[in-house]
């Protein structure tokens, strides 16, 4: 089973307008709603991969009860989520059609009292042991320690079990110093977290704070990842057009899912710029084009790197 940790979960809808213009009134073409927050779209990938998943995190009031609800409708996937008195909050994505662009909208998440933090904490060490890995990921809603990560980290090292780490922040700065196996930043996390704006250098930077392993998403240019075993750079054919809410969590997904199935890291981080890209032709976040899931997997290119002086 492979664990995905969303603290803040979120219902995502997505609105499709012909053109997105400032104060203006718009007429929505199309409305999708669907289970949210990075963690929950990383478990919703896996499982539509077959691997059996569970998520855990927080969920509460009208939004959380209809996040659950459609959670049991999906195939592999269990829910461990814990119950909190606030209201999980919504995002809103509009994609223009006309620009091929995304807007988003993000609402603050619940705030978690003590208590909720405590059985939370101890709902996640039972699962870690049925656990092959973890994946935390996503921001950290109000009342929880900016350093909660850091001790998540451990306590799933503790169990055996490695962890990726997706954030951003002060929950990343302080998160990597619990020493993730994988660190996942886009490159705008990357260069706040190291203060380089050069992806090869920030990398290693980044490793040496604690990561095992850095897989920076490059956005439109793929992956760059830095392990014990190597640098590597992962292309996708060409630049696609559509919505890439989701991208980053799809590229986690892949890497969690090459690292439970033994892939040496080139083809793990084929899988994972295969997915990310498949998501970006996908109507909403959380799914992937499984068609060109697999037409892509065959056309990423995948190339060794020079380490920064």
């Amino acid at each position: 089973m492979i664990l995905t940790v969303t603290l803040n979960t979120a219902l995502d809808i997505t609105y499709r307008v012909p053109s997105l213009r400032p104060h203006a009134s718009h007429r929505v073409s199309e409305v999708t709603e669907r289970p949210g927050g990075k963690g929950v779209n990383v478990a919703r990938v896996l499982a539509a991969l077959g691997h059996q998943v569970t998520v855990t995190g927080f969920a509460g009031g009208t939004t959380g009860q209809i996040l659950r609800e459609r959670l049991m409708q999906v195939p592999h996937l269990t829910d461990a989520l814990v119950p909190v008195s606030g209201t999980t909050r919504r995002t809103i994505a509009v994609v223009d059609d006309l620009s091929g662009g995304t807007t988003q909208l993000n609402e603050p998440g619940p705030t978690i009292t003590p208590a909720e933090w405590s059985a939370f904490q101890e709902v996640y060490e039972d699962l870690l042991a049925g656990a092959s890995a973890v994946a935390l990921c996503g921001s950290l809603p109000p009342g929880i320690p900016v350093g909660a990560y850091a001790g998540l980290i451990r306590t799933a090292r503790a169990a055996g079990v490695p962890a990726l780490l997706d954030t951003s922040g002060a929950a990343l700065r302080r998160g990597v110093a619990g020493r993730p196996d994988i660190l996942k930043p886009n490159t705008e996390e990357l260069a706040e977290l190291t203060g380089s704006h050069e992806p090869l250098r920030a990398t290693q930077d980044a490793r040496r704070r604690g990561a095992g392993a850095v897989v920076a998403s490059l956005g439109a240019e793929g992956l760059l990842a830095l392990s014990p075993e190597g640098r590597w750079r992962a292309t996708p054919p060409a630049a696609l057009r559509g919505n890439p809410t989701g991208a980053g969590d799809s590229a986690v997904a892949g890497l969690l899912s090459g690292l439970v199935d033994n892939l040496p890291w080139p083809d793990r981080l084929t899988r994972a710029t295969a997915l990310a890209a498949a998501t970006v032709l996908a109507p909403a976040a959380g799914e992937f084009d499984r068609q060109a899931y697999e037409e892509l997997s065959g056309r990423v290119t995948v190339s060794a790197q020079v380490p920064a002086a």
